[in-house]
C-alpha cells in the first residue's frame, strides 16, 4: 500500500505554506521529516488529514490510488490515516473507553467489535504503554500530564491499526522514559502492513525508531532525503547548512510573507 504525495501546494490564509512536496511512502516503511521551525512540517500532517484552515492549491495526496483531497476527514480516517498531534486537545464529556469503542467500530466497519474482545485488547495495549487502568473511564485528555497525552495519542494508533500514521511531534515535551515508551508503541505496529511519516526537530527519537529514510523539508519543500545518517548529519551540525544550501530567501522569512509557521486551531477526528 503507498501513500503519495504529488507536487503537493498548500496555502492559509493566503499565505502560501506548501510550495511542491513531493513524497512516497510505503506500508513497512518508517520516514522521518525534519526540518528547522517553520518549514512547513506541520502544515503538511493537518492537509494530509484534511484540516479545514488549509486551502489546497496543487498537486494530490494518493492513499492506494485513491485521492484522499476529495474525501472528509473522516473517510481518510476509515481508510487507514491516522495522526497523532503534537498538542492533543482535551475531550471532556466522553470517556477513553467510549471514544476508542467507537472509533474502532467505525474503523473496522463491517467486522464485529465485542465489548469483552475490545476491552481485553484495550487493556492488553494499555498496559504495554504502562497507562493506568483507571484511565478507561476518564474523560479523553482532561487533566492528563503531558506525557499521558502523547502516550493516549499511541494508544488510539494501536488501537485504530492504521495503514499509515503521521506522528506530528510526539516527541515533543517528553523526557527519556515516556519517550521509549511512545517508540515502543510504534515499533509494535511495524510490519508490512504498516507505515509512519515521524515529524521531529530531533534524532533522539529516532534512536529508539529507526527510520528507513529521512526527508529535510525547507521553506515548504523536501530538500534532501537519505537514511538514518542524515538525521545523524543534522544532530552534529544543525541546520545552517540545509539554510545555506537550499535557502532561497532571507532566514526566517517564511514563504507566506511571514516569520514562522502560520498555524491552526487543532484537528480532532470525529467519530460519526
Amino acid at each position: 500500500m503507498k501513500l503519495e504525495i504529488r507536487d503537493l501546494r498548500a496555502s492559509i490564509e493566503d499565505k502560501q505554506i506548501l510550495n511542491g512536496i513531493d513524497l512516497t511512502l510505503s506500508t513497512g516503511e518508517i520516514h522521518a521529516l525534519m526540518g528547522p521551525n517553520g518549514s512547513g512540517k506541520s502544515t503538511l500532517s493537518n492537509v494530509i488529514m484534511g484540516h479545514p484552515s488549509y486551502t489546497v492549491t496543487g498537486g494530490e495526496i494518493l492513499l492506494d490510488g485513491k485521492n484522499v483531497l476529495e474525501m472528509a476527514t473522516d473517510e481518510r480516517a476509515r481508510l487507514g490515516l491516522f495522526m497523532a498531534f503534537q498538542y492533543p486537545v482535551e475531550i471532556p464529556g466522553i470517556t477513553v473507553g467510549r471514544f476508542l469503542k467507537r472509533a474502532v467500530e467505525i474503523r473496522f466497519d463491517g467486522e464485529a467489535v465485542s465489548s469483552r474482545g475490545f476491552l481485553k485488547g484495550l487493556r492488553a495495549d494499555m498496559e504495554f504503554l504502562e497507562i493506568d487502568q483507571q484511565f478507561i473511564n476518564r474523560y479523553l485528555n482532561e487533566g492528563f500530564s503531558g506525557g499521558e497525552k502523547k502516550r493516549m495519542e499511541i494508544l488510539q494508533m494501536l488501537m485504530l491499526k492504521p495503514s499509515f500514521a503521521v506522528l506530528d511531534e510526539t516527541d515533543s515535551g517528553l523526557d527519556i522514559d515516556a519517550l521509549k515508551i511512545v517508540a515502543r508503541g510504534v515499533n509494535r505496529l511495524r510490519d508490512d502492513s504498516f507505515g509512519a511519516l515521524v515529524i521531529t526537530h530531533y534524532q533522539r527519537i529516532l534512536q529508539h525508531v529507526k527510520p528507513d529514510f529521512v526527508h529535510v523539508m525547507y521553506q515548504g519543500r523536501v530538500v534532501t532525503s537519505g537514511g538514518g545518517e542524515l538525521a545523524q548529519t543534522l544532530e552534529s551540525q544543525g541546520y545552517d547548512w540545509v539554510r545555506e544550501q537550499f535557502g532561497t530567501q532571507e532566514e526566517g522569512e517564511h514563504p507566506g510573507g511571514k516569520s514562522g509557521e502560520a498555524t491552526a486551531g487543532p484537528l480532532r477526528l470525529e467519530s460519526e
